[in-house]
């Protein structure tokens, strides 16, 4: 009976002991050790693993190669726009809209997004010095009128329209738009042009001054000459003609200061 009693019962559970506590009676052997953390806990458990998304990876390139294949269409387009820049810059075509006057555009004028800084300010006398010439002509165009109706003939109005109908917008032709593009291009041929026709312009602005009576007809110009002839007559007309006079006067010495300051940017630039 004894020995029944002394047998452990199979099916009572057994008793946790800790082998590494002192006093322990327990053999190493029977001790129960818990399964470490890298191994695998037996059936039933899962080894521990991280899950990456293969949509996100896949994602990533997607977007890395839209990424890439958007820079090369960019870069592709710039070098095309960058080409027919430079092949309108040679054939000297330029696809101007026209905007000034604005409420009545007739030529293109974009001073200061089109001209480098540092010629801006000589691109505005040159424009200053045109429209000084166009106020003249047209200055000119009503002082011979008033001189007409006080019966000074109908030559000298025609020819006082045919001044202001050439004159305007031959000068913006032969210099001015030169002397723009010349600028904006930075091309010695145009600034040559520019100075040739410069020079005839200075000419006719100190002839129209004078106004001899040769070559035009002498009261077709409100020069000096032709105010002295006709204040004696009609002072009104006399002081017209004396405004002219004025005017072709300032244009002349704008114009001078003009050339001269440009050929010094030309000099010094180039």
């Amino acid at each position: 009976m004894s020995r029944f009693n002394s047998d452990p019962n199979p099916f009572d559970e057994e008793e946790e002991v800790n082998p590494f506590s002192k006093g322990s009676s327990v053999p190493a052997s029977k001790a129960r050790i818990p399964p470490l953390g890298h191994e695998p806990m037996g059936f039933g458990h899962n080894d521990a693993t991280v899950d990456i998304p293969l949509d996100t990876m896949n994602d990533s390139k997607k977007k890395e190669k839209d990424l890439a294949s958007w820079e090369a269409d960019l870069k592709r387009r710039e070098k095309e726009i960058k080409r027919r820049e430079d092949a309108v810059a040679k054939t000297g075509i330029t696809p101007d809209d026209k905007n000034w006057p604005p409420f009545f555009p007739i030529i293109h004028h974009d001073i200061a997004n089109e001209i480098p800084i540092h010629a801006q300010r000589l691109q505005y006398l040159a424009f200053a010095s045109w429209l000084g010439i166009v106020l003249c002509l047209v200055f000119n165009l009503i002082a011979v009128t008033v001189c007409w109706i006080r019966g000074g003939g109908v030559k000298i109005f025609f020819l006082a329209v045919i001044y202001v109908l050439m004159g305007c917008p031959l000068s913006y032709v032969l210099w001015y738009r030169p002397l723009y593009r010349a600028m904006r291009t930075d091309s010695a041929l145009k600034f040559g042009w520019f100075f040739l026709f410069y020079l005839i312009h200075i000419g006719f602005c100190i002839f129209a001054a004078i106004a001899p009576p040769i070559v035009f007809h002498g009261k077709s110009l409100t020069g000096i000459l032709p105010a002295v002839d006709v204040i004696s007559d009609h002072l009104l007309v006399g002081i017209f003609y004396l405004v002219g006079f004025g005017l072709f006067c300032l244009e002349s010495l704008l114009s001078l200061w003009v050339l001269q300051k440009i050929y010094m940017y030309f000099r010094g630039h180039k």
